[in-house]
């Protein structure tokens, strides 16, 4: 009897920790960038266009008439074994969570999907689902150029 056909065991059939560190610092990376984590002071306001709001798994660009969202799903099914990345771009106030819900709404305009590479060959992490390909920075480039657009 062969080896070669033998099952692997379900436990070395499974993504290895060390890739989804890899993934799961890349995504810190992108959140940081897009909305870095802030302590503020009592007294201090913050006077921007553009409000930042982090969530553990995600972020929101509120502008005053559109907004974008980047949510990660770390464990989607098996066709996405790493996870997925959600760009969601809004038109209106989007709600968050503990505020009261705006009345007219956020409608979505555009969404972007993008998965992890399994092992880059370079610095390019993401693969949207048309197939281009993206660094952290040039994805951060992207997503604050589609709130822009949006503007």
């Amino acid at each position: 009897m062969s080896d070669s056909n033998k099952p692997l065991a379900p436990w070395t059939a499974s993504r290895s920790a060390k890739e989804k560190n890899v993934v799961q610092r890349a995504v810190t990376a992108l959140l940081d960038q897009l909305a870095p984590e802030k302590v503020l002071k009592r007294g201090d306001q913050l006077a921007l266009q553009v409000e930042q709001h982090r969530t553990p798994n995600g972020c929101v660009l509120q502008a005053p008439t559109a907004a974008v969202s980047v949510s990660w799903f770390s464990k989607t099914g098996k066709d996405t074994p790493l996870g997925e990345l959600h760009v969601v771009v809004w038109s209106g106030v989007v709600s968050r969570r503990g505020r009261a819900a705006n009345p007219e709404g956020a409608k979505v305009v555009k969404e972007l999907v993008l998965r992890p590479i399994e092992a880059p060959a370079d610095d390019n992490v993401w693969r949207a689902v048309d197939g281009t390909e993206f660094d952290t920075a040039a994805l951060a480039a992207r997503c604050i150029a589609l709130l822009e657009e949006q503007i």
